[in-house]
C-alpha cells in the first residue's frame, strides 16, 4: 500500500540566542527544527491518522565543536541516532513511525472498521517538544517534553532534560555535580520533599497515597540545574502511580552546599 504522508518535513524558521552569563562562550545560538508528519492509517475515507509533530531546539553550527557535542547527545538521547544531523534523525524518526503505524495496525483496523467504539484506538500521537534554556552559570538546560497516544487506556506524558557545560558541550550527569558519595544525603533531602509536596507524615503514609510502592526514593539522572536551585524530574510510574502524573521536586542550592563537587 502506497503511503500517504500529507505533511513535510519543514525548514529551520527561527534563530534565538541563549545567555547563561556575561562572558561570550556561555551564549549558545541555537535553530529550530521542526518535522510534521499526518498520515492515514488506510485509505478509506475519514480512516484514523497519525499525527507526528517534532519541534527542537538544534545549537547552530557557527558553535562549533560545543554544538556538534550538544546536538550528538541530544539525538542519541531522543532518537537513538548516531552520526546524522537533529533535522535528518527527526525526519527520518518520523518516517518510521508513520510507516510502522501503517505496517502495524491498518491489518487491525479493518477487523474493527466497523465498530464505532474502536476507532479512538488507532488515533495515535507523537509530539516532542524540546527547548534550550539557560540554567546556573555556565550551563545550558535541554528540557523535551514528551506527549504521545499509541492505543490503550490513556496516553503517555514525559519531561526528559539534560545540562550540558556551555565551554565544551559535555552533558553532565550528578556524578560530575556533586561529591563522591553524594547519594544518600540526596536521598534523604529527595524523600524529605515528596513527603512535604504529597501532604504526607511520613513515608508509610506516603505509600498509602500511591508514592513509592515496592521502592525507595532516588535521585533521577532528570535533573534541572537551575541559578538557584536543582530540580528533580521524575515521570510517571517511576516514583507514583500514573494517577499522580509529573513529579518534580526542587532543592534550593543552599541546601546542597555540602553535596557539591569541589
Amino acid at each position: 500500500m502506497k503511503q500517504r504522508i500529507l505533511g513535510l518535513f519543514l525548514p529551520i524558521v527561527a534563530t534565538a540566542v541563549l545567555t547563561a552569563c556575561s562572558s561570550s562562550e556561555s551564549s549558545i545560538e541555537y535553530d529550530i527544527v521542526k518535522v510534521d508528519r499526518h498520515v492515514a492509517i488506510t485509505k478509506a475515507q475519514d480512516a484514523p491518522c497519525c499525527d507526528v509533530h517534532l519541534e527542537l531546539a538544534c545549537a547552530k553550527k557557527t558553535e562549533g565543536e560545543r554544538a556538534k557535542a550538544i546536538n550528538d547527545a541530544v539525538t542519541r538521547w531522543l532518537f537513538d541516532m548516531e552520526g546524522i544531523s537533529m533535522q535528518q534523525a527527526a525526519d527520518s524518526f518520523a518516517n518510521k513511525y508513520t510507516r510502522d503505524y501503517q505496517k502495524n495496525f491498518a491489518p487491525l483496523y479493518r477487523e474493527d472498521a466497523g465498530d464505532p467504539e474502536k476507532r479512538a484506538w488507532y488515533e495515535y500521537h507523537y509530539n516532542i517538544n524540546g527547548e534550550m534554556a539557560s540554567g546556573r552559570d555556565g550551563i545550558t538546560v535541554y528540557t523535551a517534553s514528551i506527549d504521545y497516544y499509541e492505543g490503550g487506556a490513556h496516553g503517555i506524558n514525559q519531561r526528559l532534560t539534560m545540562n550540558f557545560d556551555n565551554k565544551d558541550g559535555k552533558a553532565l550527569t550528578l556524578n560530575d555535580v556533586f561529591s563522591t558519595g553524594f547519594e544518600y544525603s540526596l536521598n534523604e533531602l529527595l524523600l524529605e520533599k515528596l513527603i512535604e509536596k504529597a501532604g504526607a507524615k511520613d513515608v508509610d503514609e506516603l505509600r498509602q497515597m500511591g508514592y513509592l510502592y515496592a521502592m525507595d526514593i532516588f535521585a533521577p539522572e532528570n535533573f534541572i540545574l537551575g541559578q538557584d536551585n536543582v530540580t528533580f524530574v521524575y515521570n510517571p510510574y517511576e516514583i507514583a502511580s500514573y494517577e499522580k502524573g509529573l513529579i518534580e521536586l526542587t532543592i534550593d542550592n543552599d541546601e546542597l552546599k555540602d553535596l557539591w563537587k569541589k
